[in-house]
């Protein structure tokens, strides 16, 4: 490669290098060089604190708790969206009558503003008027109070993403279906093989990749989830919902503990990073490409 065509490939990257920079590198820099100080104080400068920040999370009962609380969520959360939309995907995907609009009702939710499916949903939970109330009236059965009690709070956060987000994911999952070369399923039919039997050994070993995608952008989701709270919950009652970057705003913006926030945002990012090596490592063996 000549110096002409070297100083052209790296002009070609300048562009993304400088954005990658500027929202990614210097901000992640930035925010372990902020974890490493305490609050500055009026009129002094910001005091050194080593790895104070870190010792004082460790005694953090709250950042314990929505550390639970978000782990919970993504497990209750990630694996049903996933198969929801697996399920939404294979039923749109055959050849039943209105299927087209049926794949534009599973995909509504998903093209709804986030603070607008909270308000949504806020009218669902309320007590004693609320939607789900009035159906468990007419059935005789006593209302629930389901952003207010702490057994009910976070379960009702759950089901309101499952609702969004399954439709979303049933996109990827019906556009990697449609890929799929149908000869393999004409001679697997010749060979005698049952419907169940097809779906286990050529539609999932073939939807692994998809499966891979989906699964790393629902871990993210679970993990990135404000909007709703702010709306719905705000972290209570007694932070039965309180999640890690709801945590991370409250110290930032409620608090004004902006060091403080940049240690929960360190935190919460190696967990994320973690997570992916667990996702790729487990998952990458089973992943046939085409």
């Amino acid at each position: 490669m000549n110096q002409r065509t070297w100083l052209h490939a790296w002009l070609m990257l300048l562009p993304a290098l400088v954005m990658l920079l500027a929202f990614t590198h210097i901000p992640a820099l930035s925010t372990l060089w902020h974890s490493l100080y305490l609050p500055a104080r009026s009129g002094e400068q910001a005091e050194f604190a080593g790895l104070d920040n870190y010792r004082m999370l460790l005694d953090d009962e709250v950042f314990w708790q929505a550390l639970s609380n978000n782990l919970w969520y993504a497990l209750g959360t990630v694996p049903t969206s996933m198969v929801l939309a697996l399920v939404m995907a294979l039923w749109v995907n055959s050849r039943i009558r209105g299927r087209t609009a049926l794949r534009l009702a599973y995909f509504t939710p998903t093209m709804l503003p986030m603070i607008a499916v909270a308000n949504i949903w806020l009218f669902f939970y309320s007590p004693e008027i609320g939607l789900f109330n009035q159906l468990l009236g007419s059935l005789g059965l006593d209302s629930i109070n389901w952003l207010g009690d702490p057994d009910w709070a976070l379960p009702s956060l759950m089901l309101m993403t499952i609702w969004k987000e399954a439709g979303f994911f049933m996109i990827f999952y019906l556009a990697a279906l449609q890929g799929l070369n149908p000869d393999l399923y004409a001679a697997a039919a010749l060979e005698g093989a049952s419907p169940w039997y097809r779906f286990r050994r050529l539609t999932l070993p073939l939807l692994m990749p998809t499966s891979l995608f989906v699964l790393v952008n629902a871990v993210l989701n679970a993990f990135k989830l404000v909007d709703h709270l702010f709306i719905l919950t705000k972290g209570g009652p007694n932070n039965a919902t309180n999640l890690l970057l709801y945590y991370i705003y409250e110290n930032a913006f409620a608090f004004f503990d902006s060091n403080y926030a940049a240690t929960l945002t360190l935190v919460l990012l190696v967990l994320l990073i973690l997570l992916a090596l667990l996702q790729f490592t487990l998952l990458e063996r089973r992943i046939h490409y085409r």
